[in-house]
């Protein structure tokens, strides 16, 4: 079982692959600069749980 993550999180993840989908990939250290530079997060914590997220969507196989 994985972390469960709160609402937020996975709404300004996907709603940020959306508007920029060229800037994210399955990198995580890319995800986490382009995180930081596109939004005004203010804790390292929420932006490597929102750059987590990213990296855990974009890595899943399509539907």
């Amino acid at each position: 079982m994985g972390r469960i993550r709160p609402n937020y999180i996975k709404r300004v993840a996907v709603e940020l692959v959306n508007k920029y989908p060229q800037a994210f990939s399955r990198d995580f250290e890319n995800n986490k600069s382009m995180v930081n530079s596109l939004t005004d997060v203010s804790s390292v914590k929420m932006r490597n749980r929102i750059a987590g997220y990213i990296t855990r969507y974009l890595s899943r196989p399509e539907v």
